[in-house]
């Protein structure tokens, strides 16, 4: 297990910041896929280095009955399954790709959580209640650790 930090620092960082690339599950094979999203040239691709599985589509989708070019998650775009989740109690503790698991398993590892002007529009901000509780915290780094297993090969 990676050595826990002590003190976190928030970066402030938006869960749009984690969304340009997300692995997820397949739709072909079931293994690790990658979904990726280029908002600039109007396309989110899906690509399975296991199977080839490709698709592309456009980032122009509807949202709430109103269409346009969404900044939405990678994933999203395909309606695929994240590859990082995994269930806690009643709930599922997920990320989008290794970077997002380590900056949350940084946050959970830490006994002082520092902040500074947050703006209500940060990740860690919207975080279902269970991430922050201090009694969940070795629960949640276990899964940390398991997810990260499955994030390399």
């Amino acid at each position: 297990m990676d050595a826990i930090e002590p003190r976190f620092q928030d970066q402030n960082l938006r869960l749009a910041d984690f969304a340009k690339e997300v692995w997820v599950a397949c739709p072909s094979c079931a293994q690790k896929a990658i979904a990726t999203v280029d908002f600039e040239a109007g396309k989110a691709r899906l690509l399975c280095a296991g199977c080839g599985y490709n698709k592309e589509a456009s980032t122009t989708t509807q949202v709430l009955g109103q269409t346009g070019a969404w900044q939405i998650a990678a994933h999203h775009y395909f309606e695929a399954t994240l590859w990082l989740q995994h269930p806690f109690k009643n709930e599922t503790f997920w990320a989008y790709n290794p970077y997002h698991l380590e900056y949350l398993r940084q946050y959970i590892g830490a006994t002082l959580r520092e902040s500074k002007d947050r703006s209500h529009f940060t990740l860690l901000e919207k975080l279902p209640k269970f991430y922050h509780e201090a009694k969940n915290r070795e629960a949640l780094l276990k899964i940390i650790e398991k997810l990260k297993k499955r994030a390399t090969p």
